[in-house]
């Protein structure tokens, strides 16, 4: 029998010196994994309200499921369409650094994802950690069609706050007990507002407080001295949302993927778009007594609303309490919420104000708040309703007989018919869009003033171009034509600083003097108040065609949306690189 094979020593070397090269380029060791996910669009029957529908979702999941990965992580999700709708997914908040192609709102960065097509989204998450979310962005299918994005900080890096015991996603969402697509379809025939939501959701359920739903309730079981970290996100179409959990106070530190000062608060307000990581500290010993989690709407606007109240449970884990009865015999208590109607109740609006004020940027070394201080271009936006014709022999049903629109400075943003940046990479623009949007309204009035009789908006694709990495000040105007509302609006693409806020109409001369430049909130969805302003800085470092819209749906099917196109900038890394082979065709 021959003697046993060794190495020789620098053989053995050479063989570990290139398994450390390997290791190297190995997920665990290196700076990102990469990450995969298949997302298969397929019908999906659902009941709620003891209402049973088709729904879309995705992998038969709703809400969807949980896209988790790390900062520095690159993600590839193919998203493979078994349903007759287009389809396409926009990952909500994620920079999409020179992945354009891969942000998903249709006709914007993409053609949709035609019945038996797929499409694999490909983007790298670079300086961002916390909760954000991915949804269709097509219509109105968002409204089945979403779920959490979960990005922990790098390996071996902790959060600026307490480690929390345990991580728990809380989705908030709104339940149609017919498709939402023919409520949208119908509205925009008629031009009446939509018929609306019949309930809305907490992580797809809507709890105890409607009929026939005691069975469909959210349970949050928690054990008592320990601190849970719960991921809050608004999925709902057309609700800014209220959300509260009685006789627990929450603290607030990161919103849309930014970590926050931590400030404490009982109850929070979320866009929708928006997400908010709380902590929630438990009761030192079990209580005996169970807690109601509650999400209810905050309405500005004049229309018709859904104003039911969703219902969750906090309960805490009894070590003597093994049987549901007893469960079921503690006390209940419920928080307290704003009255919903704030056309009503004009001290909710300025709660909703002290709110959004307390939210400001950690602003630290390793955290910083890279706020613009200086301003290369400056524009001013009203954001509002407005009508547009009714068709010739056809009966409308919007204001004075006309249909509902909404607009930018008075645009109503119509979508091509193929995808903007296509058209904008190839240099072939000409028939998609043009790039005059107006940097302000073509006729200044009183913005939140007595509103004037002349309602109609103009139809058009129009975009503004900025060179890149130019330093961008825009001052966001609501209006009072057809009611003064709320628009959280969202801008694809970037994160944004809010500069400034106020009511009443947004002053040139001495507004910008009370301009936080130093730790603003920085986020990527905005309330700009009722019958208010706010103002945000940005640098446009970004390459591509990013869309910015109101995140009410109704609003944007209704035209409250514009895009961005950013030049390339001299660098290979500041530019937009050609698209992918299996980018769909329209």
């Amino acid at each position: 029998m021959g003697s046993p094979q060794f190495p020789c020593f620098t053989s053995m070397a050479a063989l570990l010196f290139s398994f450390f090269i390997a290791a190297s380029w190995m997920p665990e060791f290196a700076a990102g994994k990469t990450r995969h996910y298949t997302f298969n669009i397929k019908y999906h029957n659902v009941t709620r309200l003891c209402n049973t529908r088709s729904i879309l979702s995705v992998n038969g999941k709703f809400p969807g499921p949980r896209l988790v990965a790390r900062e520095g992580d690159q993600v590839l999700v193919k998203v493979v369409n078994h349903v007759s709708n287009n389809v396409t997914i926009h990952w909500h908040g994620i920079r999409q650094l020179q992945t354009g192609w891969a942000d998903g709102p249709a006709y914007v960065t993409q053609c949709p994802i035609q019945t038996g097509q797929a499409y694999t989204y490909n983007f790298t998450i670079t300086g961002q950690r916390g909760t954000l979310l991915w949804h269709a962005h097509i219509s109105w299918l968002r409204s089945t069609l979403h779920g959490p994005i979960i990005i922990l900080p790098k390996r071996n890096e902790s959060y600026p706050f307490v480690k929390p015991y345990k991580e728990v996603p809380i989705i908030l969402g709104e339940w149609f007990n017919v498709d939402p697509e023919a409520v949208i379809s119908q509205a925009l025939q008629t031009g009446a507002g939509p018929n609306v939501s019949d309930a809305y959701t907490i992580n797809g359920l809507p709890g105890p407080l409607y009929n026939c739903s005691s069975r469909d309730v959210f349970k949050l079981k928690v054990k008592p001295g320990k601190t849970y970290l719960l991921r809050l996100i608004n999925a709902a179409l057309n609700d800014e949302l209220f959300f509260s959990i009685a006789n627990h106070s929450l603290t607030v530190v990161e919103a849309d993927a930014v970590y926050t000062k931590p400030f404490e608060t009982d109850i929070l307000l979320i866009a929708p778009g928006q997400t908010t990581n709380i902590l929630l500290k438990t009761k030192p010993t079990s209580p005996n007594a169970t807690f109601l989690i509650l999400a209810r709407p905050y309405f500005t606007g004049g229309g018709t609303l859904d104003n039911t109240t969703t219902a969750g449970i906090l309960e805490y884990k009894h070590p003597n309490t093994t049987h549901h009865t007893s469960i079921k015999a503690l006390p209940l208590f419920r928080p307290s919420l704003p009255p919903i109607n704030a056309t009503k109740f004009v001290n909710v609006t300025q709660f909703v104000d002290n709110l959004a004020k307390k939210f400001r940027s950690l602003a630290t070394k390793q955290f910083p708040a890279n706020v613009p201080q200086t301003v290369d271009r400056r524009f001013f936006f009203t954001l509002g309703l407005g009508t547009s014709p009714c068709p010739q022999n056809s009966t409308c049903q919007g204001p004075n007989g006309l249909k509902f629109a909404a607009s930018v400075n008075n645009f109503s943003f119509a979508l091509p018919s193929t995808a903007m940046l296509q058209a904008h990479f190839s240099g072939q623009s000409s028939g998609v869009y043009t790039t005059d949007f107006p940097t302000k309204p073509l006729v200044a009035f009183n913005y939140t003033g007595t509103p004037p009789n002349i309602t109609n908006v103009s139809n058009a694709t129009r975009a503004v171009v900025l060179p890149f990495n130019t330093s961008v000040e825009l001052v966001l105007q609501g209006t009072s034509i057809l009611g003064a509302e709320s628009h959280p609006l969202h801008l694809h693409g970037y994160n944004f600083f809010i500069v400034g806020r106020g009511f009443g109409n947004y002053d040139p001369t001495k507004d910008p003097a009370n301009f936080n430049l130093v730790d603003p909130a920085e986020r990527n969805t905005a309330g700009v108040p009722a019958g208010g302003w706010i103002a945000i800085r940005f640098f446009a470092d970004n390459p591509g065609v990013w869309f910015m819209h109101c995140h009410l749906d109704v609003h944007t099917s209704w035209g409250l949306r514009m895009a961005w196109i950013v030049q390339d900038g001299p660098q290979p890394n500041q530019k937009l690189p050609p698209p992918p082979s299996d980018l769909p065709k329209c």
